[in-house]
């Protein structure tokens, strides 16, 4: 989309002008990165962090140090704001990891044909649903999202602002893409438990209906009100399919769906976590066991962060302990949220186990029991 007075205007109610670095040259803006400040969920807490945004350079200044210059500026005022960490979606997968993010989860796009959308188990309802205007959305949806995003790492904190000019906001017409979005919400005694946002996107093909059902959002509390809301989306009729996009691997739909197979999925690389302060990060989340690992880590971007770690009760501190793994940072963000193992790595050739059982043990320590979720890009 071009960016227009509006869009900018509307972009600039979540990103403060003081998280805008650009380059300049000859007077002229010629790159620019920003950096939301968000609160991240992660195992067991809740850590400030620098979403990453809007990263990019003109064509004509392409390869000439231009991104370098920007993430050296970035991750040193992140740093100096004491933002442990920074998280981004990447627009391609190669460009990050010099900079010391790691893929930290995993996204799943389906599409779900309406006659393979059945379950395979009888799904009796027991909530009320409710179609509501964005105002009343507005109201209701946070208290679902709140609930949700404390107990799932990868998930932010959302302003009203944000729910306002961005999860709710509605184009103009003609502006969007497909039809205009839609509001449910699942509630039951009065409360809400889930909600979905969506759009129907008709298409006719021969007299027979060949529209999509475009699921933008589906958040709820747990496992029954999740199956009655999907429940509702794939029963819309005059839709041939229903898709989504942002889904985490361990979705609930794979053992909701009678026949699995038929769910067309593609996956993909999810966000991308940088430990901006070593120390600091590995000693904001919780772990699953009291075990210790010594970590050798090398960063070459932030050197600050190199050296030896020994994590031990939950808190990470320098060492000058043996080392029983050696890895990039990037590999520790890959780790962070608990999308990736260790043992994975060392298989993978990207991390180096220095002592026989390490992995397995460090594997134990981040273990987590439920995969990290985003569901929306920024």
């Amino acid at each position: 989309m071009e960016p227009t007075e509006e869009r900018m205007e509307r972009f600039s109610k979540n990103l403060p002008i003081e998280r805008m670095h650009a380059a300049r040259e000859g007077g002229k803006t010629v790159g620019g990165a920003g950096a939301f400040p968000f609160e991240l969920t992660v195992p067991g807490g809740v850590v400030p962090t620098a979403g990453v945004t809007v990263v990019g350079t003109f064509p004509t200044h392409r390869r000439r140090g231009v991104l370098r210059s920007l993430m050296r500026a970035q991750l040193d005022d992140v740093h100096e704001r004491g933002e442990p960490l920074a998280l981004l979606w990447a627009s391609e997968d190669t460009i990050y990891g010099r900079f010391g993010y790691g893929m930290a989860s995993r996204t799943g796009s389906v599409s779900i044909p309406k006659e393979h959308s059945a379950y395979a188990q009888p799904n009796e309802r027991r909530a009320a649903l409710r179609i509501v205007d964005a105002g009343e959305a507005l109201t209701l949806f946070p208290r679902v999202w709140n609930r949700v995003r404390l107990k799932t790492p990868g998930m932010i904190a959302r302003t009203r602002n944000w729910w306002e000019y961005r999860v709710l906001f509605e184009p103009p017409a003609g502006g969007g893409e497909g039809g205009p979005k839609r509001f449910v919400v699942l509630e039951s005694e009065g409360r809400p438990e889930g909600y979905a946002i969506y759009r129907h996107k008709p298409k006719w093909d021969e007299g027979e209906s060949d529209a999509e059902l475009e699921v933008v959002e589906a958040i709820a509390l747990d496992g029954r009100p999740t199956a009655e809301i999907w429940r509702y989306l794939l029963d819309i009729d005059w839709s041939a399919r229903t898709t989504a996009g942002l889904l985490p691997s361990d979705h609930p739909l794979w053992w909701l769906l009678a026949t699995p197979r038929r769910m067309r999925l593609k996956i993909g690389d999810g966000l991308w976590v940088r430990l901006v302060d070593v120390g600091a990060a590995l000693s904001a989340r919780t772990y699953a066991t009291d075990g210790a690992i010594v970590f050798d880590v090398l960063d070459e971007f932030c050197p600050w962060n190199e050296g030896r770690w020994r994590l031990a009760d939950g808190r990470a501190k320098r060492t000058t302990a043996a080392a029983q793994l050696r890895c990039d940072v990037t590999m520790l963000g890959s780790v962070y949220l608990g999308g990736f193992t260790f043992s994975q790595l060392v298989r993978g050739g990207r991390v180096e186990e220095l002592r026989r059982g390490a992995a397995v043990r460090a594997d134990a320590i981040f273990a987590t029991d439920r995969a990290p979720w985003c569901p929306e890009i920024f």
